[in-house]
């Protein structure tokens, strides 16, 4: 796999934005997918660079979620701004890293960020559910850089 683009056929994309959409629709949480080529630090490094350049650690009550993967340099991580990090179990985020990485070693890329992506979901709505005024403050739409 040589590029980001190959990582996601645009069909496979826009599954995973609708699952974000779905996600999102029970809580105020923000889910964001990011692809980059490769990166030489380590993701949860890279990662953390990338959700303040996305300015996810601006949303209302801190609770965006940023699933971070780097093809080519096989790095994956997922990083929980400090709203929803203090809430969910401690090993959450360890377990759907390896729900995820499960999926990818068996070439079910989208398969693998949609399971994480719905389940990330299931955590914000009980920890932070919709209420009538809340908007959608960050894009689902994938980043790539």
């Amino acid at each position: 796999m040589s590029k980001i683009e190959d990582f996601l056929t645009a069909d496979e994309e826009q599954k995973l934005i609708e699952s974000i959409k779905i996600a999102e629709k029970n809580t105020s949480g923000e889910i964001r997918v990011h692809i980059e080529k490769s990166t030489e630090k380590p993701p949860m490094e890279r990662a953390l660079e990338v959700f303040h350049f996305l300015k996810m650690d601006s949303t209302q009550l801190r609770n965006g979620v940023l699933i971070f993967i780097a093809v080519e340099s096989k790095k994956f991580a997922i990083l929980g701004d400090e709203g929803i990090n203090n809430k969910v179990p401690e090993n959450f985020w360890e377990s759907e890293k390896e729900l995820v990485l499960s999926y990818f070693s068996k070439g079910e890329f989208t398969k693998g960020l949609e399971l994480a992506i719905l389940e990330v979901g299931k955590k914000l709505k009980e920890f932070f559910p919709y209420e009538s005024h809340d908007t959608d403050e960050l894009s689902n739409e994938i980043s790539k850089g």
